[in-house]
């Protein structure tokens, strides 16, 4: 684009609100969420706001996500964006990686989720899922937030990283991997470097976890003869295109990378589920109904078997619309667009909200009730919880194969009900990745 017709277009309306050091951080940073649902509703389908001195366009509406996603894509950098991912995922993975060799990377990625691989993945979660309710008892009262988190850790890390790595799992693993969690504040989207507490437990567990991850690489190496069909091998074996192999660091990163996505977002949304099974018992009948009726020959939950549940699934559609598990998502610009008349600023920042976007009332009637009845909307772009376009969620069918695995296994054995008023059971907004609030406690009694 030229320098006169840039001058011709129109500047992004502009966010009320903005404080001359910090910009908007200081009401981003108390509820995001809300924040840029005020950005949507003041400005219109395109509002820029100041996040910590970094220009940010926040993109709403179908037509606007739908470009972010797709048509802009090759105009747009993730790695960018997602700098505070770096020290998470380690040095030269993913977003710190050059494109060729992120593009190889996230390849790789995906063929660890591969058809293949989730048949072996639906059956381990099972025996997960089993080991964890062998101690519930007949009743009793649990925060599941805190529970969930502990599951999906370690379907994530069975499915993962192996049985081999499962069986040896300690305290350790499990506190390294929440240190780097908290690691993915708000705040380190604008500077991951600062000097912070968080941030610098976050770097010792990534050292840490790295160690620990090339013991396994080690051992697996000298039993090279051995097949494990999980995603530790897949990382293990594959090569980018001069035939070299990954490193150890590289693996690292992407065993991170892949967890985060297989449990940091699948234990919100479990949580989330559980509460609204709890809070609407005329949904969680129907779908009991149609649980009873497809295992009531004692079939195994196998990948097969789970493929078609559609009262299950659009029952965590809804749970992911109200409740997506990733609230923004952000690109750079790498040059000027012209973006339906209006200067899309090379270097600025482009956004979206799914958070938003689910509770747009044009495309969902009533969006802050839960009803897994309502009617799906008609373009793609609306309902966006795993993203969309050339680089939606790769993990995707691998979460809701895990979803419907732990609600499969739950709801034929114990009913739930809410321990506090249902007011209390409200999104965690401290954290870029979605949750409840915690405690999120509930009651369960065993099923006649």
């Amino acid at each position: 684009m030229t320098e006169s017709t840039a001058t011709e277009l129109k500047q992004p309306p502009k966010v009320s609100g903005e404080k001359p050091d910090s910009g908007h951080m200081e009401e981003f940073n108390v509820n995001f969420a809300r924040f840029l649902m005020r950005c949507n509703a003041e400005c219109g389908e395109l509002a820029e706001f100041n996040m910590g001195g970094q220009q940010t366009i926040l993109m709403s509406g179908p037509e606007a996500q739908e470009a972010f996603l797709k048509t802009l894509d090759k105009k747009l950098s993730r790695a960018a964006s997602y700098k505070a991912t770096v020290p998470v995922f380690g040095e030269g993975v993913i977003f710190d990686a050059p494109p060729d060799r992120m593009k190889t990377q996230l390849k790789i990625q995906v063929d660890a989720l591969r058809y293949q691989n989730m048949k072996n993945y639906a059956s381990v979660i099972a025996e997960e899922v089993e080991q964890w309710v062998s101690g519930w008892g007949d009743e009793g009262e649990l925060d599941f937030v805190d529970e969930f988190i502990q599951l999906t850790l370690h379907t994530a890390c069975h499915c993962l990283l192996g049985k081999d790595f499962r069986e040896r799992m300690t305290e350790e693993f499990k506190n390294l991997y929440h240190d780097l969690e908290k690691g993915l504040q708000a705040i380190a989207f604008v500077d991951p470097y600062m000097q912070q507490p968080v941030f610098e437990a976050r770097d010792a567990a990534r050292a840490r976890l790295q160690e620990l991850i090339s013991e396994i690489i080690a051992d697996r190496r000298a039993n090279s003869d051995v097949e494990y069909g999980d995603a530790l091998e897949t990382f293990m074996s594959g090569t980018y295109k001069d035939s070299t192999h990954l490193t150890d660091n590289e693996v690292t990163g992407l065993v991170i990378a892949t967890m985060f996505a297989g449990h940091h977002t699948s234990s919100g949304t479990a949580a989330w589920a559980l509460i609204e099974f709890a809070k609407n018992p005329e949904y969680t009948a129907e779908v009991l109904e149609e649980l009873t009726e497809l295992f009531k020959d004692g079939q195994e939950l196998t990948f097969e078997a789970l493929r078609e549940i559609p009262k299950l699934e659009r029952f965590v559609e809804e749970v992911l619309r109200l409740h997506p598990p990733l609230i923004l998502l952000m690109r750079q610009l790498l040059e000027d667009v012209d973006y339906n008349g209006t200067l899309l600023e090379a270097g600025k920042t482009v956004a979206i909200s799914t958070y938003g976007s689910h509770r747009n009332p044009g495309y969902f009637p009533d969006p802050e009730v839960f009803n897994p009845h309502r009617e799906k909307p008609d373009t793609l772009w609306a309902y966006i919880p795993f993203g969309g376009g050339p680089h939606k969620c790769a993990g995707n069918a691998f979460a809701m194969m895990q979803l419907k695995s732990i609600f499969a296994a739950l709801l034929p054995r114990y009913d739930f009900e809410l321990v506090d008023a249902p007011e209390a059971y409200d999104d965690d907004l401290s954290a870029m990745v979605l949750k409840p609030t915690s405690p999120s406690r509930i009651r369960y009694k065993r099923r006649k």
